[in-house]
């Protein structure tokens, strides 16, 4: 596997170089079951070496627990990194498996405060909102995100799972750099609206689930049966039932693109996301997540896969043929609310 440092992208049309391809860091406390602490800590440094800059968390994952995790590697390497969290899941004290989704001022404050300070940092170079409340303006929540900028807690904006009409009715508040959304061979909603405004208004597209949760690997087939008790991809009605099996199905396109490369069906599914970049005609840094070295490795060398007009092609029907949603409820979605 070449040590080559991946190339770089622009975080929105003022924001800094990064590698075109970033480090999602829920797993490693979070979410997909077991982590090993060393080999996770391992995993961030392999990935720096190879040029991923963009590291993303959020104060859900793990009740804060991820935030804290990353602190000690971000303070060794503050100079070198852009570090990504995120607001807006609250867990209420009494419902400590529960989250309630939060755009309120006071909430934002808070939230912001308690990350900076679990981060160790004095300042988060990228803050989203995680997810919108639709019962609060976004107006008035990109306007106190806008405060924690001129007050020097924040530096850039991004917002997750929103429609084109939120994106554009925020960007006029403030600049966003970045918007983050589930994006992959299996999902592809946001190319309708979302991706040609944040094009038009000049904003970095930041894939999250590339792999389609590590679907498009082919590391498990069936959640229910592949994955331990506490996996959350075992809630998602794509990779449970009889949509499972009709999923797996699709997969044959990308493992033949795969082996005329000589590349792993992961790589072909993240460089396709990559190719979009040309297709869509935006900046396009995907995070896919690992808590492995090797893994890191392995799909930062996706970047240097170029897929043929035929490839790409051959592949772009996938989306349509998927069974299941992505959530449970897609309402918490872009695509639930356009």
């Amino acid at each position: 596997m070449t040590d080559s440092r991946i190339a770089t992208a622009q975080l929105g049309e003022d924001g800094p170089e990064v590698g075109v391809q970033g480090l999602g860091c829920m797993g490693m406390s979070f979410a997909y079951g077991p982590a090993d602490t060393d080999a996770s800590r391992a995993t961030l440094e392999r990935a720096l070496e190879l040029g991923v800059t963009l590291y993303d968390t959020a104060d859900a994952y793990g009740a804060g627990e991820n935030e804290r995790f990353l602190a000690p590697f971000f303070k060794a390497h503050r100079e070198e990194v852009v570090i990504a969290t995120k607001f807006a899941l609250a867990i209420p004290p009494d419902e400590p498996t529960r989250r309630v989704i939060r755009n309120d001022a006071p909430y934002i404050r808070q939230a912001v405060e308690a990350s900076l300070k679990r981060l160790d940092v004095d300042v988060i170079d990228l803050y989203y909102m995680h997810r919108r409340d639709v019962n609060v303006p976004i107006e008035d929540t990109v306007g106190v995100m806008a405060e924690l900028v001129r007050e020097g807690k924040v530096k850039q904006l991004g917002l997750s799972e929103v429609t084109a009409e939120e994106l554009r009715a925020a960007h006029a508040v403030h600049p966003v750099a970045a918007v983050q959304s589930e994006w992959s061979l299996f999902s592809r909603d946001i190319e309708a609206r979302v991706v040609p405004a944040a094009r038009e208004l000049g904003v970095t597209l930041v894939p999250y689930s590339p792999l389609g949760r590590g679907f498009l690997t082919g590391a498990f087939v069936n959640a229910e049966q592949d994955l331990t008790a506490g996996d959350f991809r075992r809630q998602q009605p794509r990779f449970t039932g009889d949509n499972a099996a009709a999923n797996a199905a699709l997969l044959e396109p990308v493992r033949a693109v795969a082996e005329a490369h000589g590349a792993t069906p992961g790589q072909i599914a993240l460089a396709w996301v990559h190719a979009q970049a040309a297709v869509h005609a935006l900046p396009v840094v995907p995070i896919p997540g690992t808590r492995k070295p090797a893994r890191v490795e392995e799909n930062t060398a996706a970047t240097r896969i170029e897929l043929t007009r035929e490839e790409l092609a051959l592949l772009d029907p996938i989306a349509s043929k998927v069974a299941g949603d992505r959530y449970a409820d897609m309402t918490f979605t872009s695509a639930g609310r356009e």
